[in-house]
């Protein structure tokens, strides 16, 4: 998607503590600042050394995480015989131990996380069969490929905000094993993975793929009433609190006094919303919380739910919603009267549909609280994937609210 917006790439490369100088500028095939697997590939091969993508330093030019000319911290695992060009006074700037630097965004914590990994492999005796491939870096995640005799296996590292991703896909597997990907290994923030075949489903092109729906429909349906502490309490009466913690908070800056105003009579709405929705019969169970079709994936037979770091306890509806952004209309009717055929059958008497509509509101909702939550947890310098995302959501509310039928 948008992969029509160019990204161009400067690096600073440091090696255990000293600055070695920069690399680049040069052009980079995605648009996605998060994805920095060609960036690495591209640092290893000028420098004849490992190196890996740290962190974004800053962005001038691009929207919505994608294009402008982008400046990344890298560290070189060895130290390369190349000379560099100096790094330049922007990173001399930078404070060398910000308190919310992300472990991964830092070589020691970096090198701590392959090192985790390669123990583990050894320990279950499939070891690396070579090394780690950075595949994508930024504050809510960093990825690796790491190559075995019996295939890759993904090393995943998560924040201290995030969630216990081993934690929620036991929650999910619990109720269908073949939902979810196999977990290897686990430790806080960490997780290993086994590969699943098949690709990401960007545009949801097969029909195969939208099984998905329902047999995550049917895994809610048979944990509901079950409350797993790996998962938080978003469900929408927890929402309503925290949505007026978040108005009194004055972070979100970026709205108008008016829209203020308007977010505070939705706060006063929300309980009234939320008794409505309780009545529509649907269950509060675990939910994805990211359930788009880039988060799944297919191989034709198989379809598997993936990235389970935004999961939580609340209404299913919101994952019902979310796949829309994602679709056209024509799949996306499908995928909603999926979504609708399976809780009707699954809880007779209930309505889906006006649960749908009931639950959008409170979904922006989340979702503005949740961002809100990234950028308490983030460095200054990587905000810029979500600066005024909450207030987005927060319109996004608004508006659904107001097409909302009482």
């Amino acid at each position: 998607m948008h992969n029509d917006t160019k990204r161009t790439v400067t690096a600073v490369v440091t090696c255990r503590g000293t600055v070695l100088g920069s690399v680049g500028p040069f052009g980079v095939d995605s648009p996605h600042w998060a994805e920095v697997g060609q960036v690495a590939r591209e640092l290893t091969e000028r420098l004849a050394v490992p190196v890996m993508v740290l962190r974004l330093l800053s962005v001038d030019g691009g929207d919505g995480g994608r294009g402008g000319l982008v400046t990344y911290h890298a560290e070189a695992l060895d130290r390369p015989e190349a000379e560099l060009a100096p790094a330049g006074p922007d990173f001399a700037a930078e404070p060398a131990d910000h308190p919310l630097r992300l472990a991964w965004a830092t070589p020691e914590g970096l090198r701590s996380a392959l090192d985790w990994a390669s123990s583990e492999l050894d320990r279950l005796g499939r070891p690396a069969t070579g090394p780690a491939e950075q595949v994508k870096s930024w504050n809510l995640s960093g990825l690796f490929r790491i190559p075995t005799a019996d295939g890759p296996v993904w090393l995943k590292t998560t924040p201290p905000f995030g969630v216990d991703e081993a934690g929620a896909i036991a929650v999910f597997g619990a109720a269908d094993p073949a939902l979810v990907p196999g977990v290897l290994a686990a430790a806080p923030h960490r997780v290993l993975l086994e590969h699943v075949a098949g690709v990401d489903c960007w545009g949801a092109p097969e029909d195969g793929m939208l099984t998905l729906v329902e047999r995550l429909a049917e895994a809610q349906h048979a944990l509901a009433g079950r409350r797993d502490p790996a998962l938080a309490d978003r469900t929408p009466a927890a929402l309503v609190g925290a949505f007026r913690e978040l108005l009194a908070s004055g972070k979100v800056t970026e709205l108008s006094p008016e829209e203020l105003a308007d977010a505070g009579r939705l706060a006063d709405r929300l309980p009234g919303l939320v008794e409505e929705l309780a009545r529509c019969g649907l269950p509060e169970t675990a939910v994805h919380g990211d359930f788009h079709p880039g988060n799944w994936r297919f191989d034709g037979e198989r379809a598997v739910a993936m990235d389970f770091s935004d999961a939580f306890h609340g209404h299913p509806a919101f994952d019902g919603h979310r796949p829309r952004p994602f679709l056209g209309e024509e799949r996306w009717a499908e995928t909603r009267g999926r979504w609708v055929a399976a809780w009707r059958r699954l809880v007779p008497g209930a309505d889906p549909e006006r649960a749908l509509e009931l639950s959008k509101p409170l979904m922006h909702v989340y979702y503005a609280v949740r961002y809100q939550e990234f950028l308490d947890g983030i460095e200054p310098s990587e905000r810029i994937y979500h600066a005024g995302d909450p207030a987005a959501e927060i319109r996004r509310a608004l508006a659904s609210a107001g097409a909302v039928q009482a």
